[in-house]
């Protein structure tokens, strides 16, 4: 089962609510909310598994991406 973020659940939410919200422009502010909140999840789990992981964040991501299905 796919989890969800919480941008993803906000913008699934406003747009139930909303349905005639144009979301065309706003996506690069989504977009990027998205991003911030990738980097800070994969942050977290990185400072988790401490120092002795690959630097550059790649079992993070790895993990990110199986929980997220991204």
């Amino acid at each position: 089962m796919k989890k969800q973020t919480a941008v993803e659940w906000l913008v699934k939410e406003i747009k139930s609510k909303y349905s005639d919200i144009d979301f065309y422009h706003i996506k690069k502010e989504i977009d990027q909310a998205k991003a911030m909140e990738k980097k800070q999840i994969m942050d977290a789990i990185y400072d988790n598994m401490g120092t002795n992981f690959d630097p550059n964040m790649g079992r993070a991501e790895q993990y990110y991406n199986e929980i997220y299905n991204k």
